[in-house]
């Protein structure tokens, strides 16, 4: 169960991190997928470094948490995808739905199992233990 854990941590980390390329690279052509249009080179610097930023965060913290088999790094996307469904959730009560608008709640809602899951089943490492 726990090498079952830690391989679904690291592929789906292995998505995270290909989601944060993309919009470091190909904002104009990931951020429609999204819903997500620019107003010139400012609103596309602003979906570059956000959804970059937000994507690698949880891509490296997902990573390098499977490869070092420390479950508390996988408390930080379990939180940031937590509060990006909680997000979408809010914006269901109060705009209403949109073609599609369950899948990407899905894949949150699989990553906050999945990290939650895999922290109680995978090592938890002190603060102490990595600084000595």
């Amino acid at each position: 169960m726990r090498l079952i854990l830690t391989i679904l941590v690291f592929l789906v980390g292995l998505f995270d991190l290909f989601m944060g390329l993309n919009f470091l690279f190909n904002p104009q052509g990931t951020a429609p997928g999204f819903g997500i249009t620019a107003d010139g080179a400012a609103g596309w610097s602003a979906i570059r470094a956000d959804f970059t930023a937000f994507f690698l965060v949880i891509a490296g913290c997902m990573m390098l948490g499977a490869w070092r088999r420390n479950a508390d790094l996988l408390l930080v996307p379990a939180a940031l995808m937590g509060t990006a469904f909680t997000g979408r959730a809010v914006s269901l009560a109060l705009d209403g739905a949109y073609p599609g608008w369950p899948v990407p709640m899905a894949v949150e809602a699989v990553h906050v199992v999945l990290m939650l899951a895999a922290w109680r089943v995978l090592p938890h490492h002190r603060i102490e233990e990595l600084t000595s």
